[in-house]
C-alpha cells in the first residue's frame, strides 16, 4: 500500500518527503503534493535528471515556523504529520530558541516551585507528579508556553520531596522523561525530585578548600569509591559507600593504613573520583547482589550515584553522603576532583534530552546516522548552544554546590573548544585554582578540526591539561600491543620522547606545564605491572619491580601534573584484565594485602611524592621557567640525565637526575664538580640525604633513578 514513509524539516525553509514507493515527478502540479500551514515554492528531486523518485525537497516561500504543526499530503500515498528534522541542528535553529535564563529545571523555595522546561519542538507540555518512586501513574499538569522554546509551571507550597517527569507531544507523539536539570533523583534514577538542597549539607559545611598556589602543585591520585573500601581486609566499615571513602584512621593487614588515611600519608594533593554522577549499568534495587561499573554511562548528570549511598531509595541520602565525603577529604588537606562524561550518555535514544528534544543534543553523520566518535553509540554535541550551556551549567553546578576542586574530562576530544574554554571562564569566577584536564584525543567525530578539543588544539585552550599519552607509552610501550615495551621496559631509542614528557611542554605545541598531565598508569588499560608482565615474561620480580619504580619516579620528577592510578604505589594488578569496568570486585578492589606485602614499594613513592611537593624545581609554572631551569645532560644510550635550577631567587639549590633504564649499573660523570646528597637511589626516596657524595662520578643502579642535591 502506498503511504508517505517519512516527512521531516531539514532546513527552515525545506521539507524531505520520502514515500515508500517511487512516483512520477511530473504528477501534476508540485507532483501532487500539498502542504497545510505552508506555501509550497518548489519541489525537487533529490538526484538530477530523475522523472521517477520517491524521496523530494519541499521548498517554501516563507521560513517555517518550527513551533507550528504542520501536514503534508500526496497525490495515492495520504498523509502525514512534518517532523523535526536536521534543522533542529541548525545556526538558525539556534539562534532563534537560545535560552539563557538560569532557571532550567526546578527551583525550590519554601513557598513555591518554579519548573522550566525548555523543549521547543513539543507543542504541548506537562509536569508529571507521583506520589511514589514505583508509580506507574501520576497526575498530570499542563506547563504554559514561554519564551525562547521554554514551558513554565509553577506549584504553590513547600514541595520538598516532590518527585516528577516532564511529559511533552512532539508530533503526534508523547513523550516522558527525567529532567535533564534535575538535582535529586529516585531510586535508579527513574524519576527526579525537588529537594531543599540546604537541608542536605551536613554540619559544619564549609567552603574552606586546601591551599593550592598553582595546578603544577598538585598531583592527583584516580579512585573509584568502591574500590577503596570494598574488601574485607579494608578494616572499613561502610564498604564500597561514599562514607567508605571518609572514614579515617581505618587499618588493614599487618596495622597498614588503608582508605582516607593512606591517601592522606601517601602525599598527594588531589584524589580524582571516576563517574560518581547517576549513571545506568548498576540496578540501585539489587545492592544485595555484587554489580560493578566504573559508571561511565551517564543517565542524570546533575544527581549523585544512588549505589554507593547507604539508602538510595531516599534522594537526599545520596547528596549528603557526597558531600560529607568532600568533606572529610577536605579536613585532611586533599582536594576532590569530578570524572564527567559529557561526551556521551548510555543511550541517545532512551535518554531524557532525545525524549524531550528529539535530534538536538545528540551529533550526527550526514546520511543522519549517530556519529560514534566516542566508540560508545553516540556523540553529545557541544557546539550546539543549549548543549554547551547544560555543561557549563552542569559544571558549575557541582562546583558550587559540592565544593569541588576539579574537573576531568572524559573524550574531552569529542568537545568543542569553545565549550571546553567556556567551562574554564565559568569555573575561574566560581575558583580560579578549580583545576580541569581532559583527555584530549584526536576522535573521529563530525566536527571541524580546528574545533575539536584534543591535544591539536591545545594552545587554543588555556590552563586546560591534556593526558599526555606520549610520555605514557614512551615508557611502557603501547597500550593498544600487549607486548611492545617502552623506555623503563626494554626499548631503545626513546629518549628524546621521554625528555619532551618529562620537560611539561610540549603534546603539540608549546605549552605550560599545567597543561600537561604525566602519567604512565590509569584506570583503562593495563595496570603498569601487568604490562610488565606481558612484555617481561623473563623478568625476576625484582627485576619488573625495578622498571616499575622507574617509570613512576620518572612521573614524579618531570614537570606538569603527575597523575597516580589508586594501587599503583603498591603495583596494582588486575590480573590482566585490561578493560576491567565491568569485572567483579575480586579483580578490580584495592588489595590491602598487597599493600601491606610490598610496603618499600609504597615509602619509595611517599619519598618521591615528598621529593616533589619539597622541591619547587620539579614545579616549574611556565614554559618559559623550564626553558631557564631544566637542562638536558649529555647520557648514554637509554639514560637521560638533567639539571633543575630553583627558581626561587634566593635559592642556590641544583638538582641532577639520572634515569638509567639499562639492565647494568652505569657510570656517569656530573658536569659540575661539587658536594652531592643523594636523595633516590632506586630503592629509597625522600628529602633526607642517603648518602653524601664527594665526587661528580657516579654509578647509577640498573633501572634506576638517582637525584642529587648541591647547594
Amino acid at each position: 500500500m502506498p503511504k508517505i514513509f517519512s516527512a521531516k524539516i531539514d532546513k527552515v525553509n525545506e521539507i524531505t518527503l520520502e514515500t515508500n514507493f517511487h512516483f512520477l515527478l511530473s504528477d501534476g502540479k508540485f507532483a501532487g503534493v500539498t502542504l497545510e500551514g505552508a506555501q509550497i515554492k518548489e519541489i525537487q528531486a533529490f538526484e538530477e535528471n530523475e522523472t521517477t523518485t520517491n524521496r523530494i525537497k519541499i521548498m517554501t516561500k516563507e521560513n517555517l515556523d518550527l513551533e507550528t504543526t504542520y501536514t503534508v499530503s500526496k497525490r495515492l500515498f495520504g498523509t502525514s504529520t512534518v517532523e523535526m528534522g536536521a534543522a533542529i541542528r541548525s545556526e538558525e535553529f539556534d539562534t532563534l530558541y537560545y535560552y539563557d535564563g538560569n532557571d532550567l529545571g526546578n527551583v525550590y523555595t519554601k513557598k513555591k516551585t518554579a519548573f522550566r522546561l525548555w523543549a521547543p519542538t513539543a507543542s504541548e507540555a506537562k509536569v508529571v507528579k507521583y506520589d511514589k518512586w514505583d508509580d506507574q501513574v501520576g497526575k498530570e499538569i499542563t506547563m504554559t508556553q514561554a519564551e525562547k522554546g521554554t514551558w513554565k509551571l509553577e506549584i504553590q507550597g513547600n514541595q520538598d520531596g516532590l518527585i516528577y517527569t516532564y511529559k511533552v507531544k512532539t508530533g503526534d507523539e508523547w513523550t516522558e522523561a527525567v529532567d535533564p536539570y534535575t538535582r535529586a533523583v529516585t531510586v535508579n534514577g527513574n524519576k527526579g525530585v525537588v529537594v531543599d538542597l540546604t537541608s542536605t549539607n551536613p554540619k559544619n559545611w564549609s567552603t574552606k578548600k586546601p591551599a593550592l598556589k598553582k595546578a603544577e602543585d598538585a598531583i592527583f591520585y584516580e579512585l573509584h569509591i568502591r574500590d577503596v573500601s570494598i574488601q574485607e581486609e579494608s578494616g572499613i566499615k561502610h564498604r564500597g559507600k561514599y562514607l567508605g571513602v571518609a572514614e579515617l584512621g581505618t587499618k588493614g593487614p599487618q596495622g597498614v593504613k588503608t582508605g582516607l588515611s593512606h591517601i592522606k600519608d601517601l602525599g598527594v594533593t588531589h584524589v580524582q573520583i571516576i563517574p560518581m554522577y547517576d549513571y545506568h549499568t548498576v540496578d540501585e534495587t539489587r545492592l544485595d547482589e555484587e554489580q560493578y561499573n566504573w559508571g561511565y554511562d551517564p543517565k542524570n548528570y546533575n544527581a549523585p550515584e544512588g549505589s554507593y549511598s547507604m539508602n538510595p531509595y531516599e534522594p537526599k541520602v545520596r547528596i549528603r553522603e557526597v558531600k560529607q565525603m568532600v568533606q572529610a577529604l577536605h579536613k585532611q588537606n586533599l582536594r576532590v576532583v569530578m570524572d564527567v562524561v559529557y561526551n556521551h550518555m548510555y543511550s541517545a535514544c532512551e535518554s531524557n534530552f532525545h525524549q524531550l528534544v528529539p535530534g538536538y543534543y545528540f551529533r550526527y553523520n550526514e546520511d543522519g546516522t549517530l556519529a560514534n566518535g566516542s566508540g560508545v553509540g553516540n556523540d553529545t554535541a557541544s557546539e550546539r548552544k543549549m548543549m554547551r550551556k547544560f555543561i557549563v551549567d552542569s559544571v558549575t553546578y557541582w562546583a558550587k554546590e559540592y565544593h569541588l576542586d576539579g574537573f576531568r574530562f572524559d573524550l574531552m576530544g569529542i568537545h568543542d573548544v569553545e565549550t571546553m574554554n567556556e567551562i574554564r571562564r565559568a569555573l575561574d569566577k566560581i575558583d580560579p585554582s578549580i583545576i580541569v584536564i581532559g583527555e584530549g584525543w584526536d576522535l573521529n567525530t563530525p566536527l571541524d578540526a580546528e574545533k575539536k578539543a584534543n591535544q591539536k588544539n591545545a594552545a587554543t585552550m588555556p590552563r586546560i591539561a591534556h593526558f599526555n599519552d606520549r610520555i605514557r607509552d614512551g615508557l611502557k610501550g603501547s597500550v593498544f600491543e600487549e607486548r611492545d615495551t617502552g623506555f623503563v621496559n626494554g626499548k631503545s631509542g626513546l629518549e628524546e620522547i621521554i625528555k619532551k614528557g618529562i620537560s611539561g611542554t610540549s603534546i603539540d605545541s608549546y605549552l605550560d606545564p599545567e597543561q600537561i598531565v604525566t602519567y604512565v598508569e590509569a584506570h583503562d588499560n593495563h595496570t603498569l605491572w601487568d604490562k610488565l608482565a606481558l612484555t617481561n615474561p623473563e623478568a625476576t620480580e625484582v627485576e619488573r619491580k625495578q622498571m616499575h619504580k622507574l617509570a613512576s619516579s620518572i612521573i614524579l620528577t618531570s614537570q606538569g601534573i603527575p597523575f597516580i592510578h589508586a594501587g599503583q604505589e603498591f603495583m596494582r594488578t588486575k590480573g590482566g584484565d585490561h578493560n576491567s569496568y565491568k569485572s567483579p570486585d575480586a579483580v578490580n578492589q584495592l588489595d590491602w594485602k598487597r599493600r601491606a606485602e610490598y610496603y618499600q614499594e609504597v615509602e619509595y613513592m611517599k619519598g618521591l611524592i615528598q621529593l616533589r611537593r619539597k622541591y619547587p624545581a620539579f614545579r616549574l609554572g611556565t614554559a618559559e621557567e623550564v626553558h631557564q631551569h631544566l637542562t638536558f645532560l649529555e647520557a648514554p644510550e637509554n639514560v637521560i640525565a638533567y639539571t633543575l635550577t630553583s627558581p626561587e631567587k634566593k635559592s642556590k639549590t641544583e638538582l641532577t637526575i639520572v634515569h638509567n633504564a639499562n639492565k647494568q649499573a652505569i657510570d656517569f660523570s656530573i658536569p659540575n664538580r661539587g658536594k652531592y646528597s643523594l636523595l633516590v637511589n632506586g630503592q629509597k626516596a625522600g628529602t633526607k640525604a642517603l648518602a653524601k657524595i664527594q665526587s661528580n662520578e657516579i654509578t647509577v643502579p640498573a633501572l634506576s633513578t638517582f637525584v642529587l642535591e648541591t647547594k
